[in-house]
């Protein structure tokens, strides 16, 4: 792939994008989508969505592949035609589906990025290992329900932050940190599952596609992905009435970190073990730790981690940028993106300087 010498990106500070945001007079829209599909020039398409996504003003993540693309934004809803016309004239966009958020919030993107990357999730994989058209059979939220009954084997093909504040009654969630470690142990856990129905679920659905035709690959005979993912799964019950088997949040890449499916509050905060379910990134930026963090100790800690990063959070930014220039190591969030339960986040970063 050659690279345009031309480069569209977001020029402005994140203080001034969340002015912006603030003085917006319109409400939005926050949704996600993909699809894998060939895409011949994926730097051309870059340039060509940003310029016309930047003038609607749409804000958001987008990652464009040749294997296709992988969406979520928000998008003005006075501009939301314009939006659907934009995706639409593609060709290979013509039947892209949109998933609607759950919950809206104002700032869940501050930004535009559209980036190129090598795929639209990082798998792992070799090319010979999955055939993306050869994919497991989609189910809808009832279908999904019925065989959830019947006895089917559920699968969370997400992330161990994820599962932890909302999850399938009954999956099996693998203790992973990204998606890369994930398919070869859920391969390894379902091994001698390959006769039975396997139900997988996923945020939005494009991880699934990926995991189902691995396993497809490697001889398992029922497999099945949940249609839409979460997102899609809880409107369906909404709409048809159905009995809702997800309980707690439904993790989301933006910065609202989570859109409640129920009632549930399945997990503790990782400061006073108080039930919580809101996810938060340490204050101190070269800490960046995602964790969850109830109100009361958001206050005592004032977002951080622990009291440590509470300190370093305090210094003039011109020396925590000296402290990051001269760190040996690349940062702290190098070491650890996310916290377990079990491990006892009040000694995290003690050699912060180091």
């Amino acid at each position: 792939m050659k690279k345009k010498n031309k480069i569209l990106f977001n020029k402005f500070s994140r203080e001034d994008l969340k002015k912006q945001l603030e003085d917006e007079s319109f409400e939005r829209t926050t949704l996600s989508f993909y699809k894998y599909v060939i895409i011949e020039d994926p730097f051309s398409l870059r340039e060509r969505l940003f310029i016309e996504w930047y003038k609607l003003k749409i804000k958001g993540r987008i990652y464009i592949a040749k294997e296709g693309i992988n969406a979520q934004l928000s998008c003005p809803k006075p501009n939301w035609d314009s939006f659907v016309m934009s995706i639409r004239s593609i060709n290979e966009f013509e039947d892209i589906q949109f998933k609607i958020a759950v919950e809206d919030k104002l700032d869940s993107f501050l930004k535009l990025a559209i980036k190129v990357k090598k795929q639209i999730v990082a798998d792992g994989l070799n090319d010979n290992e999955y055939d993306v058209t050869n994919v497991g059979r989609h189910l809808s939220a009832k279908e999904w329900n019925d065989c959830m009954n019947n006895g089917a084997v559920v699968v969370d093909v997400r992330n161990h932050y994820e599962s932890r504040i909302g999850h399938f009654k009954g999956a099996l969630k693998p203790d992973v940190d990204t998606f890369k470690e994930e398919l070869p142990l859920i391969k390894k856990k379902l091994e001698s599952k390959k006769e039975e129905k396997i139900l997988l679920y996923c945020t939005g659905g494009i991880r699934c596609e990926k995991t189902s035709s691995y396993l497809k690959h490697h001889g398992f005979k029922d497999v099945n992905q949940l249609h839409g993912g979460i997102i899609d799964y809880a409107k369906q019950v909404k709409e048809n009435n159905l009995e809702n088997k997800f309980v707690g949040k439904n993790f989301v890449f933006d910065d609202r970190l989570g859109e409640k499916i129920s009632n549930d509050i399945i997990s503790n905060c990782d400061q006073c073990g108080g039930p919580c379910d809101d996810y938060t990134n340490c204050n101190y930026v070269d800490c960046n730790l995602l964790f969850i963090q109830c109100e009361k100790c958001a206050r005592k800690y004032e977002g951080c981690c622990n009291k440590n990063c509470q300190e370093m959070s305090k210094l003039p930014s011109d020396e925590q940028k000296k402290i990051r220039k001269d760190r040996k190591k690349p940062s702290l969030s190098s070491f650890k993106k996310s916290i377990r339960p079990q491990e006892n986040i009040a000694e995290r970063n003690i050699n912060t300087r180091l």
